[in-house]
This record gives C-alpha cells, structure tokens and sequence, in this order.
C-alpha cells in the first residue's frame, strides 16, 4: 500500500471519527475501538443497560462499509438457523441434500450487527462459533468462505456461566462497557438533535480494509513492545486476569493494524493504550488493566513503582543493621520545647513529669545520630519524661559518656564487610537501573507530546492521562536518587558515624 494511499487512509478514519464523535457523545473510545475492529477483522462486544445507543452506534459503524454486505438480527433464545444462516433450499431437498440459501444472511455478510448476543441457543451457537473464529461457513456438504470482516454484538448483560455461551464471549477482542451520559451538556445535545437520522458522509471502501489488513502483516514490533507485553501478562496472572494464547495472538495483529494506519513502520510502545479494551473479562477488572497498562506504556516496562520498592527495602535492610536499640530512651529537650511552643503548651523551660511526644524521643542509635548531626546544639534528657531527673539537659557527649559509662554501650559506627559488600552490590544494581531509566525517560521528553498527537488511536483522555502519569514518573526519578543518596551516605561511613564520640564529663 502506497504512502499516499495511507495517509488518505487515515485521514478518512480521522474525518469518520469526528462526524461520529459530533453525535455519539461520550462514546470516543468506543467509537475508535469499532472502526479499529473493522479494520483489522475483528470482533466488537458492546455491553450496557437498555438505552445507551449500543445497537445504534454499531449499526452507523457498520454502515460505514462501501461495498460490503451488511447482516443485521435480534436474537432471541426461540431464535432458528433458518432465521441468521438463511432458509433451507426446497431445490436441495427435493435431491435429498442439505444445503441453505444463504444469500443476505450471515454467511455472505462482510459486517454484521448480533442484538441481543448472548441469547443465542446452542442450535446456533456451534456454527456461529465457527464463522466469527475460522470464517468458514458449514452449508451442507459445502464448506463456505465467509467475506466477514467484523461482527458487533450487543448485549444488556454479561453472558451466563455456559460453557458455550463463555466460548462465545472470548471470540469477542474487543469489548466496552458502555453506559448513560454522564454530562449534561452532553446529555441535552442528545435528547434535542435526531441522532436516528445521522448517516456519515465519508465512506470505507472494502477494498482499503483488505490492502491495510496485507501491508499490517510483515509490521515489526519493537522490542520494548515485547517487553511491555512480557511484564503485562505477568501482572495480569497476578491479579486473576488470564488471556489466552489465542488472545495475545490477535492483539498483535491489531497493534500492527493500527500501526499501518498510522503510517509508523513499527509497533511503537503508545499504541499499547489499545490493550486496555482487550485485556478484560470482568467490567470491574477495567480500571485495574488500565492502570498496568498506563503505567508500562509511560515506563516502556520498567516499574518505577517496583524500582522505589527494591530501593526502599535495601535502605531499610541496610538502617537495619546499623540499628542499635539504645538502652533507655531519649527526649530532645530543644525540639520538646519548640513544640510546645507552637501548639500553645506551657513556655516554661521545665515541666517535671510530662511526657514527650513520640517523635522528639529516640529509642534506638541511628535516629539520634541522625538527629545530633542535623541539629548539633540540642539537649537531651533520659528517659521518656523530660525534665524528670538532674541528667535532663545533657549534650551529645555527655549523652555518648553516659551509655559507656552507666552501661557499656558503644554506638556502632559501621557494617560488617560481609555485609557491606552485599549491599554495595545490590546498590550498583538500582542505581544502574535508574539511570537507564532516567536516560529513557529524558529521550522521549522531546517527542512524547507529538508522538501521542499523531497516533490517531489515542484518545485525548488516555493522552491526557499518559502525559499526568509521565510527569508523575519524574518525581519518582527524583525521590528515588534521593533515597540511593541516602543509602550511599550509610555504605560510606556518612557524617553521622564520623562525629567524634569524646569522653565528656557529666555535669
């Protein structure tokens, strides 16, 4: 397929979209996910209460086809063969044959629109299957090619638990939950303007469908497409999401698809957003599969999320073994001071018998260290009264002199080497997976807005929310080198173990 001819390709979907966006309100990525299914042969699910123009948008999708053969039925569960297959040809039985006229039923259509999906009944069902997976057609002893390009179903609820009936529901790519407007402008542009009569004057011929299903096939996906892919079934499996093989076999047909339409020469990690409309079972399972895959389009699969963790935990392994428990608590006595000031206690510079707050007291040696070498002047009193004893206004080396002297406690001040070489590995390993993805994240930084804007199957919620998220990722950059500054400090022998812990005299 010529660029050219591409490029008036994807013009068409975008002037289609508009003029279905101007009357379908609040219905874009339903819209996009239906011109999206036709285009790559797929099938479209549409679940919702009664009056949520589901039949009617699929109906003027489907219409959009030039040259195509259009099926359009109401399934009920007393609904026949005869009724979606085409009625039985009297020629053929008068030779004691089988055979169906199927002229202007399903078998023949290249679109078809299935009201009431689920209320198909197993005399229908085996045959169906067939046609919306193989494209094949059963007609007596003949084996038919079906033309089919897509079949929208449509349906109030989710199919019954039927073995059957389940099998039905997975031929079905693509699926939204559709419901009532939401806004009330929105709401008053429907109930006033003839939406029934709406026709779009741009049409889709089926030819072009064919051409950019062929040049579709041979499309490369990078590999941080693959990796996105990896990483998502994982986190699928984790939270009870299963997709099938077959499943995952027909989305990355669909990414190429809407790749080719783009005029990209890969499968580029933005068009992953479409998965979120191929990934779930359950409508409750939505938002969850949405934000896995927001989250891996914006980190090309790399967690920012898990990579603060992994940071987190070894600072907290590393505080863990330089933590010593002190053997009586202390209260700063300056800070207790300031904080009765500001919540309006008492001003007096003693107060025999109260307690300190939790956060001016320390229990163990890290924190105090830490506390000395950000605010060196202040006091300290033993034990959690302050002012409760004659040792309540004691300098760091006296507090230092007191442990030794009263109980044989000496702070620690470094790491085993066995230990200290663990960590310093587990150091280098984050470090070097952030500055990857630092790296990654400055490089799209440039291209990222346009990159989203010429991607036609991107909403503007899901670009909106894709550049919040990416944004959002940058602070994560930050806090995380924060916290490996932090660990590095402690790997180092930091400022708070070199203070000079000096015999002082206690006064």
């Amino acid at each position: 397929m010529e660029f050219m001819k591409v490029l008036d390709l994807k013009n068409t979907i975008l002037n289609i979209k508009q003029e279905f966006s101007d009357y379908f309100k609040e219905r874009d990525a339903e819209i996009n996910g239906s011109l999206l299914a036709l285009l790559s042969g797929e099938h479209v699910l549409l679940l919702g209460p009664p009056g949520t123009a589901k039949t009617l948008l699929a109906n003027k999708i489907c219409e959009t086809i030039e040259g195509g053969n259009f099926f359009h039925y109401l399934l009920t569960r007393f609904s026949t063969p005869e009724e979606i297959f085409g009625p039985l040809s009297l020629k053929a039985l008068e030779k004691d044959e089988f055979s169906r006229r199927v002229e202007g039923y399903l078998p023949t259509a290249h679109i078809a629109l299935l009201d009431e999906i689920f209320k198909a009944n197993s005399s229908i069902l085996n045959s169906l299957l067939t046609v919306l997976n193989e494209r094949k057609y059963h007609n007596g002893k003949e084996v038919m090619d079906v033309p089919l390009f897509s079949v929208f179903g449509a349906s109030n609820e989710l199919p019954e638990e039927d073995e059957s009936l389940e099998a039905l529901y997975d031929r079905f790519l693509f699926r939204y939950s559709v419901d009532y407007i939401q806004h009330e402008e929105n709401l008053e542009a429907l109930i006033f303007e003839n939406t029934e009569d709406f026709m779009s004057s741009i049409k889709l011929p089926v030819e072009d469908i064919k051409e950019i299903q062929k040049k579709a096939r041979d499309m490369r996906v990078d590999p941080e497409v693959r990796a996105i892919i990896k990483e998502l079934r994982r986190e699928l499996k984790n939270s009870n999401i299963f997709v099938s093989d077959r499943r995952w076999k027909k989305i990355i047909n669909v990414l190429r698809v809407a790749s080719a339409v783009n005029g990209h020469t890969s499968v580029n990690r933005m068009t992953v957003v479409l998965l979120q409309h191929m990934l779930w079972d359950l409508p409750e399972q939505k938002e969850t599969v949405r934000k896995l895959i927001l989250e891996r389009i914006v980190s090309g699969g790399t967690d920012t999320g898990k990579l603060k963790q992994n940071v987190l935990d070894l600072r907290n392994s590393v505080y863990s073994c330089l933590q010593q428990e002190l053997p009586d608590p202390l209260s700063c006595n300056k800070c207790f001071e300031q904080e009765k000031k500001v919540t309006g206690g008492m001003k007096s510079s003693r107060f025999t018998g109260v307690k300190a707050p939790k956060s001016l007291t320390f229990n163990n040696a890290l924190d105090f260290l830490k506390h000395h070498t950000e605010f060196p002047t202040h006091t300290y009193s033993f034990g959690l009264e302050y002012g409760n004893n004659i040792n309540s206004s004691l300098g760091f080396e006296a507090v230092v002199e007191q442990f030794r002297r009263k109980y044989g406690f000496e702070f620690k001040l470094s790491l085993d080497y066995g230990d200290k070489r663990l960590y310093e590995k587990e150091y280098e390993n984050l470090e070097e997976r952030l500055n990857y993805f630092r790296k990654q994240v400055q490089e799209e930084e440039k291209v990222l807005e346009d990159t989203l804007r010429e991607n036609i199957w991107v909403s503007g919620q899901d670009s909106k929310e894709i550049l919040m998220k990416y944004r959002s990722k940058n602070t994560d950059i930050y806090e995380i080198a924060n916290h490996l500054k932090e660990i590095r400090a402690l790997l180092e022998k930091p400022k708070i173990f070199d203070v000079e812990l000096k015999k002082a005299e206690v006064s």
